[in-house]
């Protein structure tokens, strides 16, 4: 009995051993078996691929394109939004453009000398005008230039004369011959000056 368990037991080792040895030479000829591939099949294969290559390219082209489309809709947004902010701060400039001309002849004007009750009531009355019109202006960011003793500045300045002066520096605003304004950070008029030289 014990030979008959022994040969059983040999015979089930050959059989498992067979088996494997099967499942093994089956696993090698698989990659052999995709060797011997029809052309036609080849053909499909390496068309389905270039189509694959094909369509990610087009993706990418796509995505490059939506990128591209974005950042130019932010930069837009970006400068309407600048171009609003812009046109808000300086929304007065061309109405003050107009009134500093007549400012200009207020000042003219309240410098006149009074020679009688009428004219100083007058010169009052257009005083009163002037500064309202000034105040009205300061509210919206309308102020003048300060140019005599302040250095030459080509931005605020236009010098129309040159002198020498020893009482003054070189480089020095020495007279003013009509104001100018800024209107926050932008000039609406420069200021025509004398210069030291």
């Amino acid at each position: 009995m014990t030979e008959n368990k022994n040969e059983e037991q040999t015979l089930e080792n050959e059989t498992i051993e067979e088996s494997t040895a099967e499942a093994v030479f089956a696993e090698e000829e698989i990659p052999a078996a995709e060797e011997n591939d029809s052309p036609v099949e080849k053909d499909e294969l390496q068309l389905a691929q270039e189509k694959i290559a094909e369509l990610e390219a087009k993706i990418e082209e796509m995505d490059n394109r939506y990128l591209r489309l974005q950042a130019d809709f932010d930069n837009s947004r970006r400068r309407a939004k600048l171009d609003m902010e812009a046109a808000q701060k300086y929304r007065v400039q061309s109405i003050a453009s107009d009134l500093v001309e007549a400012l200009d002849n207020f000042e003219r004007a309240t410098k006149i000398e009074a020679e009688n009750e009428q004219t100083k009531s007058l010169l009052s009355g257009m005083e009163m005008v002037y500064k309202a019109i000034t105040g009205a202006l300061a509210k919206e960011g309308i102020e003048p230039i300060s140019s005599v003793g302040e250095e030459f500045d080509p931005r605020l300045h236009q010098a129309v004369m040159q002198v020498q002066d020893e009482n003054f520096g070189s480089n020095i605003v020495v007279e003013e011959f009509q104001k100018g304004y800024l209107l926050k950070d932008r000039v609406i008029r420069p200021a025509m000056v004398k210069v030291n030289e």
